[in-house]
């Protein structure tokens, strides 16, 4: 068995804990402490994040998302092959060092995404541009932690309580997509998102393309009245 090695370790703003990014031979993962956070080896559910908001929104002129989290790029990649050319993706991904690494050794995983013109790549937390933005955005998509509860650090928890979710709907615009990744299903949240005024679906979706643990994504559609 090829051991895995360290290549870097990057503090996260707000959190106790570092990621960590190792390889073993073609293989990567991105790891908080012990917990893999995302491997190369399964991006179906990260790219299914982008594919199924692209099915769900259909065909907008210069259609404006917002991403929040890079982890290797899949989803980035997956929105870009979906959005024509005149659209707009602004990424914000909190730790300036996976930015690095998806320029650096993750780079071929995405296809060299960040280097795309339509990407307006930003250290920012992704909870200030949405609470900045008012029907800004016709999605905006988040895999910014392990599901709708503060895993990476306790302030990702306001993405998902009531505040965050009307801060979401407000700065969609009608017709819009709220697209948020998660490890695991959670009832709560899925009540939350109705609750909060959206049109909520549900779906399970493999780890890899077609095998691996099966993960969730909620689609949550702002009302067009």
């Amino acid at each position: 068995m090829i051991p895995w090695v360290v290549l870097d370790t990057a503090p996260i703003p707000g959190g106790a804990d570092s990621l960590r990014l190792l390889q073993r031979g073609s293989e990567f993962s991105i790891q908080l402490g012990h917990n893999e956070l995302m491997n190369s080896r399964l991006s179906g559910s990260e790219e299914a994040l982008a594919t199924l908001t692209a099915a769900r929104l259909g065909a907008r002129r210069n259609a404006c998302w917002l991403i929040g989290g890079y982890g290797m790029g899949f989803t980035l990649r997956a929105a870009l092959d979906a959005l024509p050319p005149e659209a707009g993706i602004v990424l914000a991904e909190l730790v300036p060092a996976v930015l690095d690494w998806g320029r650096g050794p993750l780079a071929a995983f995405s296809a060299e995404a960040l280097a795309d013109a339509r990407v307006d790549a930003r250290v920012a937390d992704v909870a200030g541009l949405i609470r900045a933005g008012r029907a800004a955005y016709d999605a905006i998509l988040l895999d910014v932690d392990n599901g709708p509860d503060g895993l990476t650090r306790s302030a990702n928890d306001r993405l998902y309580d009531a505040s965050g979710l009307a801060a979401a709907r407000a700065a969609l615009r009608p017709g819009g997509v709220l697209a948020v990744w998660s490890a695991h299903p959670d009832p709560a949240f899925t009540q939350r998102l109705s609750r909060s005024g959206f049109t909520v679906e549900e779906v399970g979706v493999r780890a890899g393309r077609s095998r691996g643990a099966r993960h969730t994504i909620w689609l949550a559609e702002r009302p067009r009245r």
